[in-house]
């Protein structure tokens, strides 16, 4: 009977251990092969205070260690947007572990972002998984994704704090961990700006993730079907199907294109009572798509026209939960505010201890590196040239993101081969050629399968630009080869032709 005794006991000790997991998840590791690589390193920093369950003591690790010779160097990414992803895409993994801290674990191609709004694009078609972009980071035993966001970075000892993303408050307490990086890369980005406006963080949707787009198709379709309750009063019909768009940019433009067509084809369709109260207006405190040549804007100021876009230029003062309020004073009612007025540094970019660019970016020279700390790289919108390069900073465009990712990728692949890939070892090595940004054009859609492509270098200068359907076919083609992958360009050329053929897909999900 002794051997009974024995098998209870050991059950319950497992019971007891199993149960802490759930009691105390902080005190095991965010995955398996996270543990399995900590295991493997015994000088790594633990935190020191042991849980004793029935005899059973489980440690808690703080995170990934320095690594040690013989162990490839590791480059710490923070971001997972076009620099981040290109970068990651293009790095050398024989040479180099990739790690990639992110509170999304996928990238988004935001050109075709707002077709997904109306049901053109399917949100999946314009979502890239990164482990997609960079098989090595689900294979590779030093690689890896976590879901999570940076709160401290500490240069002088190569070390990033981070705190894993949760649900909210009612899900797992977020875990705290650290990562040791020999070259660091900051790719995290910007924020949505709102100028300070009131109101606009608390009411208006922006058009940045898909989770943006997804809020977006479901308040349109909501909005859709509330207008035709019966009892409604006519006014608030009204509102309830007054879409406003603030920014005239190419995101507002092309989503006022979009829209505009989903009304035109499919709302008169499916919602034929409803079809005549509709409406769209694009508001824009200067010139709409000003980086156009102004023939190609007054081309599309005429066709926004026709699709019934009602375009208003002045500055909102004011944004209530059902209006906003112009400078003038003009009260602007909506059902659907969709706010596409640039970016501008986020919280974290602001908290950093950097030399800053002109618009509060980090400063970086023309390596990619930000000067004042070693080792340390920042590229995509989250940074920008210090005035001493002399360099004017680069637009917040995805072309250029993805050309700085492209050009440290090579870099940091060169330097690896040389020796200099790990923390401190750069420090007197030649960098070769600076990055040299050429811009390669504009393109923009405005709906009625008409768009507008612009190849010059700049405004001033000389090149092609053209408008029309011949356009918005070029404009079609060339993003669907820029799609990352071939399984998502088999997804938007199957939704495109699905949309053709059937209409748009109006199920509120």
């Amino acid at each position: 009977m002794s051997w009974i005794k024995n098998l209870v006991r050991i059950s319950q000790t497992t019971s007891s251990s199993v149960g802490n997991v759930f009691r105390n998840p902080e005190s095991y590791t965010l995955s398996s092969r996270f543990c399995t690589a900590l295991q493997k390193q015994p000088d790594t920093e633990t935190v020191q205070a042991k849980d004793v369950v029935n005899g059973l003591e489980s440690q808690r690790y703080d995170g990934l260690a320095p690594t040690k010779e013989g162990e490839k160097p590791r480059v710490l990414v923070l971001g997972s947007g076009w620099a981040g992803c290109r970068l990651m895409k293009g790095i050398d993994t024989s040479i180099y572990d990739v790690v990639c801290v992110s509170p999304r674990n996928h990238m988004v191609f935001t050109p075709l972002l707002a077709s997904t709004c109306v049901g053109t694009l399917e949100f999946r078609s314009v979502a890239e998984p990164i482990s997609r972009i960079q098989p090595a980071i689900s294979r590779e035993p030093g690689s890896y994704y976590f879901l999570a966001n940076c709160s401290k970075l500490d240069a002088d000892n190569h070390e990033v704090h981070c705190e894993t993303v949760t649900e909210g408050s009612s899900t797992l307490k977020p875990w705290k961990f650290k990562i040791a990086y020999d070259k660091l890369v900051l790719a995290c980005g910007a924020e949505a700006s709102t100028f300070g406006i009131n109101g606009v963080l608390e009411n208006a949707i922006f058009l940045r993730e898909v989770h943006h787009a997804q809020e977006i198709r479901r308040k349109l379709l909501l909005n859709l079907m509330l207008s035709e309750v019966p009892g409604i009063s006519e006014d608030e019909k009204k509102r309830l199907l007054h879409c406003v768009v603030v920014g005239g940019g190419p995101t507002g433009v092309e989503f006022s294109g979009e829209l505009s067509d989903f009304i035109m084809k499919d709302v008169r369709q499916r919602y034929s009572h409803v079809k005549d109260d509709i409406r769209v207006t694009l508001i824009e405190a200067r010139d709409i798509l000003s980086s156009f040549d102004d023939r190609l804007r007054h081309y599309a100021i005429k066709q926004l026209n026709k699709s019934g876009v009602k375009l208003v230029r002045g500055i909102v003062k004011e944004v209530k939960p059902q209006k906003l309020i112009l400078d003038d004073g003009t009260e602007v009612p909506y059902g659907l505010l969709v706010w596409s007025t640039g970016v501008g540094p986020s919280s974290f970019v602001r908290s950093l201890d950097f030399p800053k660019d002109p618009g509060g970016r980090i400063g970086i020279d023309e390596w990619m590196r930000v000067p004042s700390v070693q080792d340390v790289f920042a590229i995509g919108d989250c940074s920008g040239y210090l005035e001493s390069t002399g360099k004017s900073t680069l637009p917040a465009l995805a072309q250029v993101a993805e050309r700085e990712g492209k050009y440290l990728a090579n870099l940091f692949n060169v330097m690896g081969k040389a020796g200099g890939g790990r923390a401190n070892s750069a420090k007197e090595m030649e960098l070769g050629e600076p990055f040299v940004y050429k811009h390669l054009g504009s393109m923009a859609t405005i709906g009625r399968y008409k768009a507008l492509v612009d190849l010059r270098e700049s405004k001033e200068g000389k090149g092609i630009s053209m408008a029309g359907f011949v356009s918005w076919f070029i404009w079609r083609s060339a993003y669907l080869t820029r799609v990352v992958s071939w399984r998502n360009r088999f997804y938007v050329a199957i939704n495109w032709l699905t949309t053709f053929v059937f209409g748009r897909d109006i199920s509120r999900i």
